[in-house]
């Protein structure tokens, strides 16, 4: 997590709330012209997007990319569909070995530009149980009173 991302398009807030990420692969991801000029308008959710291994290939299913306006008559008319992600055989054979464990899934983090190319953060995750994801909360309700108690005596 200690490399700068620039330019950063959509983010999964979800799933840094729902797991815990244990590891993170950059990939790249196949996109269309005017899929590209959408992203750069900040067009994408990742909200109910996650990714799968399919025949020794990674795929993103589910997440949005809105329609570039301008695009004009050869849009994609599916702006949900599945989208190839690019990475190494030996990257996706290891991704694919701990998947296979009990309560391990892959969700996309995150999508950037880097160097002008798009690219897309995979997220390897265990499921937060209930009680963490209360405690999450708990700490930032108390952090939030400290700041305000912070301001207000100020």
């Amino acid at each position: 997590m200690s490399k700068k991302l620039s330019g950063v398009i959509a983010s999964n807030k979800k799933a840094f709330f729902n797991f815990e990420i244990v590891d993170t692969l950059e990939c790249g991801i196949v996109l269309t012209g005017y899929e590209v000029k959408s992203l750069r308008r900040g067009n994408m959710s990742l909200q109910d997007a996650f990714i799968r291994v399919d025949k020794g290939e990674l795929w993103m299913i589910g997440g949005y990319i809105a329609p570039f306006l301008q695009g004009g008559q050869f849009q994609e008319v599916n702006y949900r569909r599945n989208r190839k992600l690019l990475a190494h055989k030996k990257e996706i054979l290891k991704l694919y070995s701990k998947v296979q464990e009990k309560g391990v899934t892959l969700v996309p983090t995150r999508v950037y530009f880097k160097q002008n190319k798009v690219k897309l953060e995979v997220g390897l995750a265990k499921s937060k149980k209930q009680h963490d994801k209360r405690r999450v909360i708990k700490e930032r309700e108390q952090k939030r009173e400290i700041d305000r108690a912070r301001k207000n005596h100020y």
